[in-house]
């Protein structure tokens, strides 16, 4: 028989096969309940990931975030960007980013942070707060910058979901694929975002996080891959400061709204 052929028949019988066998189902009872909009499994896979992450004094990944962007004919673009993450709680955290796009390399030491740029051999300073999460919201403000990542370098990772507040959450399974090893998959929703993670079954690290934010016009798809996981009781305080950096033209951070420095322009240290 052709393929053309079968896929005809195909058709035809599929049809009549389910009406047959929706005939012979019993109908649904009042005692058919539907499940919870938050099960139960699903918050229990977030909460150990967030209790792993709180509770590791030091830690290093790299996460791999990819974001989509729309070209000037409308076709969505994806763009990647690699984050070498080292951190010791609770006032240093390292961030250097090879590429894509100009590379550079971000310091915080629990009482300043610099972002060097070693094409151009620049740096920008400024004093900071004392521990990280105030540190991030500092960084924002200063100069737009953003981690992806963030979320599992709080002191309370799942403040997230508690802030968002979860219209959804729930188990949608286990997969072999992602990271090389077994990972329990989780999706959630709030009125802001939908995600779905991917959580390893064992030592409880995300391996991959997709979000689409639902107000966003383009829905762009965004996502964080985490790998190279070492949770560590200490990290040298050499490894949150760079000597190159230190002696780099200086510039000021480039707040949100604010002209662009000049380039080359040093300025006094703060």
């Amino acid at each position: 028989m052709s393929v053309i052929k079968w896929l005809c028949a195909l058709a035809v019988l599929v049809p009549q096969q389910l009406a047959a066998q929706t005939a012979t189902q019993p109908p649904a009872t009042a005692q058919s309940a539907e499940p919870p909009a938050i099960e139960p499994k699903a918050v229990g896979v977030l909460q150990a990931a967030c209790a792993t992450l709180a509770s590791a004094k030091a830690m290093s990944f790299t996460a791999v975030n990819t974001y989509e962007k729309a070209a000037r004919n409308g076709q969505p673009l994806f763009y990647a960007v690699r984050n070498q993450v080292t951190m010791l709680r609770p006032d240093k955290l390292r961030v250097i980013t090879p590429g894509d796009g100009v590379p550079d390399e971000f310091y915080y030491n629990g009482k300043t942070m610099m972002v060097y740029v070693p094409s151009t051999n620049m740096v920008a300073m400024a004093d900071a707060p004392q521990t990280i999460d105030p540190m991030l919201e500092t960084a924002w403000n200063a100069a737009a910058i953003y981690f992806p990542f963030d979320d599992v370098i709080l002191s309370k990772p799942c403040d997230v979901f508690e802030k968002e507040g979860m219209n959804s959450a729930f188990y949608v399974g286990q997969s072999h694929v992602v990271g090389n090893t077994t990972t329990d998959m989780v999706a959630v929703a709030s009125d802001n975002a939908q995600a779905e993670l991917w959580i390893g079954a064992k030592d409880h690290l995300p391996r991959l996080v997709r979000v689409v934010y639902t107000h966003e016009p383009a829905h762009a798809l965004y996502q964080t891959e985490y790998s190279s996981w070492r949770l560590m009781a200490a990290v040298a305080d050499s490894v949150f400061t760079s000597e190159k950096a230190k002696h780099a033209t200086r510039i000021p951070f480039h707040p949100p709204g604010t002209p662009m420095p000049l380039p080359g322009k040093p300025v006094s240290k703060p």
